[in-house]
Formats: structure tokens, sequence, C-alpha cells
């Protein structure tokens, strides 16, 4: 007589199997900008430009030249993620059984550890996102989040919509291309204020897909001065410099990754600003007795601002 296995579940062995998470490109633009801490809900950035007036003669007598005060507020709007997770559920199964030690409850389950790190991860790439494509009084239009902004984020506030914003003119306002790409570049670069054409931290920003664009374009032209093992990971972005620009680098950035915008300018004078510099990694994680469920908290205030509109050249591609 054969064997008869028709009612017995077929093998599967999910105590060693392995725990795989999402690959998340985090992204940090807080990495390279300035951070204003302790905003509440608004802030000015309070700018000073003094300038002398030189007079011929022999006795000048008369006052001239102008010191003149200025304000750029940095408003920023709180954003909140909250969830509750009963890990009872989750002990009801095989993965669950073999992540939580004997004699224990499951707020200690080892696979916390995991979550909490990916939670992290993508709590850094929304905010990137948030910094970078935020527009003023609308929602971002994801199905992560129903935030309205207080105010725009970097990509609408660096564009010819902005006073003083320069906008990119002849092939540097066009969408960058492998073969043109240096020229594109150095196009834009020509059109920077000359006041910061040696500023060390200029920068060109722009999305994940143009950078490797720019890369493959740099390369393939064989430039004698550009090194392909120059590209770098910072922050969570990738980051190289320009051939022949030993003051200028460019970054590719997750909050840019479907765009192809390019701008360029001084860093230091782009500002995040937050109510707590820990609020773009922190947060709270606990236990809840009364509902038996774990539960946690991210919780931070981010808005931007530049400081100084006409240090800043955009090619204003969508």
């Amino acid at each position: 007589m054969a064997i008869n296995v028709s009612a017995l579940n077929d093998f599967n062995n999910e105590l060693a199997g392995k725990i795989v998470l999402d690959t998340v490109y985090k992204g940090n633009t807080t990495e390279y900008v300035s951070v204003q801490e302790g905003i509440k809900f608004q802030e000015p950035l309070n700018l000073i430009s003094v300038d002398p007036y030189f007079q011929g003669g022999d006795s000048v007598s008369t006052a001239s030249g102008s010191a003149d005060f200025t304000q750029r507020n940095i408003t920023v709007t709180k954003r909140t993620a909250y969830d509750s997770w009963n890990l009872q559920l989750l002990t009801e199964k095989y993965l669950g059984i073999s992540a939580l030690p004997e004699g224990s409850y499951e707020d200690t389950i080892s696979l916390l550890n995991d979550m909490t790190g990916e939670l992290v991860a993508k709590s850094q790439q929304m905010n990137d996102d948030f910094l970078w494509n935020a527009i003023s009084g609308s929602t971002d239009g994801s199905s992560n989040s129903n935030v309205v902004a207080q105010a725009d984020g970097f990509k609408h506030l660096i564009s010819g919509s902005t006073a003083g914003i320069v906008v990119a003119t002849g092939t540097g306002a066009a969408p960058i291309t492998g073969s043109t790409a240096y020229a594109q570049l150095t196009s834009i670069l020509s059109d920077v204020d000359v006041n910061v054409l040696d500023a060390g931290d200029l920068t060109f920003f722009c999305g994940t897909s143009v950078f490797q664009r720019i890369i493959s374009g740099l390369t393939t032209q064989n430039l004698f001065h550009f090194d392909p093992t120059t590209v770098e990971r910072r922050g969570g972005f990738y980051e190289v410099p320009l051939p022949g620009y030993p003051n200028v680098k460019i970054v590719g950035v997750y909050g840019l990754r479907g765009s192809e915008r390019v701008i360029c300018g001084p860093s230091s004078d782009m500002y995040v600003g937050t109510d707590l510099v820990s609020d773009t990694t922190n947060f709270q994680l606990w236990y809840d007795i009364n509902a038996d469920a774990l539960k946690y908290r991210l919780r931070n205030k981010l808005g931007v601002q530049v400081g100084h509109p006409e240090y800043f050249v955009s090619n204003d591609q969508a």
C-alpha cells in the first residue's frame, strides 16, 4: 500500500529563513547644509550687507555708503509618524517564536533591532524628500504623508519663482546629458555670482539618476583630470569633485531622484530649520501595557531657507 501524505503540510524551514529588510537610500541633506536649531515655528535669518562708498578730495566730511539689515524667515512644519504594533500576532508564527527568547514577552523580541533600524532609515529618507519637495500650503501627494507644508522646500525655493535666484542660460538650462554633462555644469558655474566662485563649499545638487549620467559622461570623455574612483559615499549621498575645480563638488540627493533639476551654490548658505538637531534621527519606542502593544513616535519640525538667493543658479528643469 502506498504512503498517503496528502493531509500533511509541505516542509518550510522558517526557523532557518533569513530576515530581509528593504534596502533604503537614506539621504541626509543636513550633512551638507547649515542647521538652524531651536525653531518652534518661525525664526529669521538676520542678514547684514555693508557697502563702503569712496570719495575723492583732500577733506571728506560727507557720510556715504550703506549698511542694510534684512531678514529671511525659516518656517518649520510639524511632522509626526506614530504606529502601534501588537507583537502577539507575530509570536503565533514561526518567525516570531524563533526571534523570542524563552521565558520572555514580546517587547524583548530580537526583531525589534532590525525593525527600528529600518524605521530610522526610512524616516531620514522621507525627511530628505520633504526638505527638497515641500510646497507651501500643499501635501506632498505621497501615500506616506498627509502633512501640509508651512513653507517651500529647496526645489521650489531655489528656482526662478524666488526673487534673486539666477536661472541658467544656454546649455546649462537644458536637462543634463552624458555627452555634454561637463560643458553644461561649467556653463551653470559661469552664471554663479563672482563673490562665491571661490567658496570652499560650492556645490551642485542633483538627483541620483542625473548624478549617474554625469559620472558616465565624465568617464566616457576620459578627461585626464577625472578619476572615477573619486566618487564617494557620504551621509547617504553620492559625491564627486568637479574636474578642474578643486572647490566644487557634485552631490546626488534622494530628494531630487525623479527630477532633472540641477542647482549650484554655496551649501553653507542653505539652511535647514529644526527644533532639535536630533529631530532627523531620534524616535520614541515604548511598550504600552494598557493597549498591550509596542508603540513608536517620530516627531520633528523641518523647514528650509537660503540666506542669499543671488548666490544660487538653477536650471529650473522639472
